[in-house]
């Protein structure tokens, strides 16, 4: 098969349709756009959330309220398993170590290092927080757990 030889499936193309040309066409007189009105003119559209003139819901609610989401710090979750992971010639694991192994995103800072699966050789680890099952399991293994 060669390109010049490609069809379409039947029923992909369809014609255009001709708006405005007569009666029997269907879609003539006032071209699918119902009646008179704003809705009928070209470039009539009515923006969302507006309701003729009448004072609109959002407006009529009081806005209030406050949250914190502009201000969370991201934190990058790490479990133990995944420090074993790491290249063996890796002594000291940093937030830079990990980015640069593809465990977390480079522009993460705050790391957590929870305990869920186990590590057998002596890292030193220094993150922004521990739970205390990881932090029992590294220095378990002979390595250091320093907080950041």
């Amino acid at each position: 098969m060669k390109l010049h030889e490609l069809k379409n499936v039947k029923g992909a193309v369809h014609r255009k349709k001709r708006v405005g040309c007569g009666e029997g066409g269907g879609h003539g007189k006032t071209s699918g756009k119902g009646g008179k009105g704003q809705t009928a003119r070209s470039g009539g559209s009515i923006r969302p959330g507006f309701e003729g003139g009448q004072m609109p819901l959002y407006r009529k609610l009081p806005h209030r309220g406050f949250n914190q989401f502009n201000f969370r710090t991201e934190i990058a979750v790490l479990n133990v398993g995944d420090l074993g992971g790491l290249d063996a010639s890796v002594k000291e694991v940093t937030a830079e170590s990990l980015a640069a192994a593809g465990l977390i995103r480079a522009g993460e800072k705050v790391v957590k290092i929870l305990g869920d699966g186990e590590i057998t050789r002596a890292l030193k680890v220094t993150a922004a927080k521990f739970s205390e099952s990881a932090k029992a399991k590294i220095e378990k293994a002979g390595g250091q757990a320093i907080v950041a």
